[in-house]
């Protein structure tokens, strides 16, 4: 075999190398996208997608060995009671409700092994599991509640939601056969890294509306006249 021949033979094998860590880099990154959603592009934009994929994996790994275990029925049940009461108390003091239900969603976090007393650590155990309804609680961190307006305050509490209902296993109890919701329509068009969590906080916005409205009405009816 001629000298031209051995180069040309070395060269394809690197480029075929290359071509594959290419590929499997292309392909972790995916997996963490869908995994971690708006936590992973948040990053990649702060410190670059290398980085990200190695931070990502290491907090990963940390939070794998967490005692994280899910609610049993009891608490389940519980807790869908104590949400119940906040989202009543919304109507007459919405800014009480918030804070009452950032207070429960970390009562959750603690009783399912969440490191509660380590802000940080909690919130990375969260981005492992529950990245797209993180994304938008992180939105509601800085809402300074007295002096939020009414609607500031509705959003908080859907956004809240949100995250409440992952953590305590309610929003797969929630979901009912045959309702397509605007973020599973938004997946089925634009594929599976798609960002949704804007789009299912929509969706939350029009269940929360509809309790409140009913609230309300009820309310209403049972004022003496």
């Amino acid at each position: 075999m001629s000298t031209g021949a051995i180069i040309g033979i070395i060269i394809a094998v690197i480029v075929v190398a290359a071509v594959a860590v290419v590929a499997s880099a292309q392909l972790r990154r995916a997996r963490m996208r869908r995994q971690f959603g708006p936590e992973y592009d948040r990053l990649a934009k702060e410190i670059g997608a290398r980085k990200a994929d190695a931070e990502l994996t290491a907090r990963q790994r940390r939070v794998e060995a967490l005692d994280i275990h899910p609610v049993s029925a009891e608490q389940q049940a519980r807790y869908s009671g104590d949400w119940a009461v906040i989202q009543e108390r919304f109507v007459d003091t919405p800014a009480e409700a918030v804070t009452a239900a950032h207070t429960l969603i970390w009562t959750v976090m603690r009783d399912r092994g969440y490191p509660a007393d380590d802000r940080n650590a909690s919130m990375e155990a969260l981005s492992v599991y529950h990245a797209r309804s993180l994304e938008g609680y992180r939105k509601t961190q800085d809402l300074q509640t007295e002096s939020a307006t009414t609607e500031q305050l509705r959003e908080a509490l859907i956004r809240a939601r949100a995250l409440f209902e992952d953590l305590t296993g309610l929003r797969e109890s929630h979901a009912q056969p045959g309702r397509e919701t605007v973020a599973e329509r938004s997946a089925a068009t634009s594929g599976p890294i798609a960002d949704n969590s804007d789009l299912a906080a929509q969706d939350d916005l029009a269940v929360q509306d509809r309790d409140l409205a009913v609230e309300n009405t009820d309310r209403t009816a049972d004022t003496p006249r």
